[in-house]
């Protein structure tokens, strides 16, 4: 399912209660529901989510935190995942058989995701074999369907996080002489950059064209780049830069390495959501912060951290549409209806689909 449908889904299927109810008496009743539960319950929240659902998360992460908490966790029949479609899809294969994982709101997606659909993969899997035959590993970043991951796991590849894209690259670049990036172009561009790698040796695959990008020999290319990216980062502009420089010119700029290359080259530090939050819990008191990544963490960074100065590089972003999805009724609906038994939007990917993509996942976290 794409944004897209996960976006026209009917937003009735939330039932009217839910709209009536005042914020006390819901959160009242999710405490509620939390108790009775117990260890039967399991709330995983990205860090990317809104504060009014976050609260109640049993653990809080990025991408990589939460695939090994949901991997280890064996307790909880119910795994409510305030997140988006990609991570429940991976909370469900990582999970056991007696475990059901839930979304609330069945339109939060990716638009990233939905960059790199699985027909599109394969197709262009067998024009890239055909030109480079035998010599090309998958990776795919974890923002990815769980058919993309199961199609780079049956073609010998695994999965990356932000967190730990480095080291995947790197063992990647052992097994074959070139990688397949999956689906954003602006983490595997920058990761490879900073491995060494010259962008006169990276290509760009277009899935819409079914052409390869690139200039000089092919031969030489080392990475291909699907194009694809993160419409929130990918916001985030050199002008931002600029701006910030010339009206905080004391002030350190970090962004995720998802944002634009020339956004990551001038900024002054780049890392995944957990490298930015330790990298501003470890800062020295009085310091200051432009903040290239996601609205509501950012804003979760400033209301925590009152002893530094803390801005978003760009002052117009807005939460990510899709990410931002979960809301507290959706939450409660999804609870009560599993207190009554009946539970809804569960998450089930095929045992062939999980099987695959199993391989992807533990590849990667075997290094993790």
């Amino acid at each position: 399912m794409n944004m897209m449908e996960l976006l026209n889904m009917d937003n009735a299927s939330l039932p009217e209660k839910y709209k009536e109810m005042t914020y006390p008496e819901m959160e009242e009743r999710v405490w509620e529901i939390k108790q009775k539960l117990g260890k039967k319950l399991f709330i995983p929240g990205h860090h990317y989510q809104k504060d009014e659902v976050m609260k109640f998360a049993d653990a809080a992460g990025d991408s990589l935190q939460l695939a090994q908490v949901s991997s280890i966790n064996k307790q909880a029949d119910y795994i409510v995942f305030c997140g988006v479609h990609f991570m429940a899809e991976t909370a469900d294969i990582l999970t056991g058989d007696h475990q059901k994982v839930i979304l609330p709101d069945m339109r939060a997606g990716c638009s990233m995701a939905d960059m790199a659909d699985i027909y599109q993969t394969e197709r262009a899997w067998v024009l890239l074999q055909e030109m480079f035959g035998d010599t090309i590993l998958p990776l795919t970043y974890v923002n990815s369907t769980a058919a993309i991951k199961a199609f780079v796991g049956k073609n010998g590849g695994a999965t990356v996080t932000s967190s730990n894209a480095h080291a995947m690259v790197e063992w990647a670049l052992t097994q074959k002489e070139r990688i397949l990036f999956l689906p954003d172009q602006h983490l595997g561009r920058n990761t490879a950059f900073d491995l060494g790698i010259p962008l006169d040796k990276m290509a760009v695959w277009d899935p819409q064209v079914n052409t390869l990008i690139y200039e000089g020999d092919a031969e030489d290319i080392k990475v291909i780049l699907w194009k694809g990216h993160c419409s929130v980062h990918e916001n985030f502009t050199v002008a931002n830069v600029h701006e910030v420089r010339a009206k905080h010119p004391q002030m350190k700029i970090i962004v995720h390495p998802e944002c634009r290359r020339e956004v990551v080259e001038i900024s002054d530090l780049n890392g995944s959501t957990k490298y930015i939050i330790d990298t501003i819990e470890k800062a020295e008191p009085g310091s200051s912060w432009a903040i290239g990544t996601e609205m509501n963490l950012v804003k979760r960074l400033i209301d925590k951290h009152k002893d530094k100065q803390i801005i978003s590089l760009n002052p117009n972003m807005c939460p990510c549409l899709t990410m931002n999805r979960i809301d507290l009724p959706h939450l409660l609906w999804s609870l009560e209806r599993i207190e009554e038994g009946k539970p809804v939007n569960q998450i089930v990917v095929d045992k062939d689909t999980s099987d695959n993509a199993m391989l992807a996942l533990q590849r990667m976290l075997d290094r993790a």
